[in-house]
């Protein structure tokens, strides 16, 4: 097994703190959200790292070198150019990961103690493209699933946007956790080119492979996006 770690992003919500640093290395009790997120693969077997970078990656790097990537291999795929977002940032680090069957994929400024070896097996006794992690939480934008929890669209309920790729008669609005386990047959189906996103590549492909849900509604989850959850986020990661 293999991981990637999404730390390329420039990170504006995190401001001002992202004025100096990369988000991946926003401190969280004394541990920075890259070195909890490389742990965090860690407790599930995955000790072969790709981390992309972007803003302030020379910090990354430097970073990275100075603990020996905390105990794991990790590999680094070079954004300083440009960045390239989720699937762009994923797609240029096919070299590194398209020898791995199964594959995790993560945002660095993510946590969440969800089982991700269950995910996993889950995802290998199904075989679908994707399992991507969600929860019942609010938020503005929601992938839609059917009732086999497979993927049929997505939905910005403050806007009222709504892409469907296939229709069901019932969709159930769930909050993507930037978690995903992968097949590496995505390298050969997803067509997008430079900088783009796996929504987008979710659903172009949504209506001829199965992209499925893993809903973990019941663990602890925090997306590290703003300042004002870096207290939060200590408060449920010691």
């Amino acid at each position: 097994m293999k991981g990637m770690i999404l730390a390329a992003g420039l990170g504006t919500r995190l401001k001002p703190f992202t004025d100096k640093h990369p988000k991946a290395l926003a401190v969280i009790n004394n541990k920075t959200l890259l070195q909890r997120n490389i742990m965090y693969l860690q407790q599930h077997n995955i000790y072969d790292v790709v981390v992309n970078v972007h803003h302030f990656a020379d910090q990354l790097t430097g970073i990275i070198a100075q603990h020996q990537g905390w105990g794991s291999n990790v590999v680094i795929s070079d954004e300083t150019d440009a960045v390239l977002e989720t699937g762009g940032g994923l797609k240029k680090a096919r070299p590194f990961l398209q020898d791995a069957q199964t594959f995790v994929l993560l945002n660095c400024d993510v946590l969440t103690d969800l089982d991700l070896s269950a995910m996993i097996s889950l995802h290998n006794a199904q075989q679908p493209l994707a399992t991507l992690a969600v929860t019942r939480r609010k938020t503005s934008r929601y992938f839609l699933f059917d009732d086999h929890k497979r993927l049929c669209g997505w939905r910005n309920v403050n806007t009222g946007e709504e892409r469907i790729a296939r229709p069901a008669e019932v969709l159930h609005q769930k909050a993507f956790s930037g978690i995903h386990v992968l097949s590496n047959r995505i390298f050969d189906v997803m067509q997008q080119q430079g900088k783009f996103s796996m929504v987008d590549v979710y659903l172009s492909l949504a209506a001829s492979e199965r992209i499925q849900a893993f809903d973990h509604s019941d663990s602890k989850f925090i997306d590290v996006g703003k300042p004002e959850s870096i207290q939060q986020a200590e408060a449920l990661f010691l």
